[in-house]
């Protein structure tokens, strides 16, 4: 874990959010699975790997009540908070590994566009799956985005694990039920072409 956060840290304390691969300035494919889910504003949402990710300020602007950001590195959750200084206090704030975060609370959603691709080893695959399994409500919402078998091997110099949408299903055959699925071509802003799968997944 601690050379995976160093090299968060870096990369957070190094680069503008919109110098990344994975920026956007408004998270459209995630958006459009939250609001589609009609979901109550007060709904316990927490997004995964979430860094300075510009999609709490969207929930905000949406209504949500109950939001919450978790992200391995220091930098990338301060840096967020900077951006949405008057309104951070309304967000909790979570420094962790997600494969390690243990919940004091249960979610009606987790999401999670691109953290989850970085764990390549399969110890640390279960651990995640077993935080989200004891993380998410019966019948909560898993939006799960990673790189599909067409995208790159490798991002911000760390070689990632890439998923099918069978991949997908059968990760998480066992405790969630897919419900909708999504193939998206991310522009990078200096406009390379990025694959990614998006899964929509309840909880039995």
């Amino acid at each position: 874990m601690t050379d995976l956060k160093s090299h968060w840290e870096n990369i957070y304390s190094e680069k503008e959010f919109r110098e990344t691969s994975w920026y956007q300035g408004k998270p459209e494919t995630s958006l459009e699975i939250i609001e589609a889910l009609n979901l109550s504003k007060d709904a316990e949402i927490i997004d995964v790997g979430g860094g300075d990710s510009f999609l709490v300020d969207n929930l905000l602007h949406l209504g949500y009540t109950n939001l919450n950001v978790l992200d391995i590195s220091v930098n990338a959750i301060e840096r967020a908070k900077d951006r949405i200084v008057e309104i951070s206090k309304e967000v909790k704030w979570i420094v962790s590994d997600a494969s390690e975060f243990t919940p004091d609370r249960k979610f009606d959603l987790w999401h999670d566009r691109a953290a989850f691709h970085f764990l390549t080893d399969e110890k640390r695959i279960r651990a995640y799956i077993s935080s989200l399994n004891s993380s998410l409500k019966p019948g909560g919402y898993l939006i799960l985005g990673t790189f599909s078998e067409n995208g790159p091997d490798k991002c911000s110099g760390i070689q990632i694990k890439k998923y099918s949408k069978k991949d997908m299903e059968s990760l998480m055959q066992n405790d969630f039920q897919m419900q909708d699925f999504r193939n998206v071509d991310h522009v990078t802003p200096w406009n390379a072409v990025q694959n990614f799968n998006f899964g929509l997944f309840r909880k039995k």
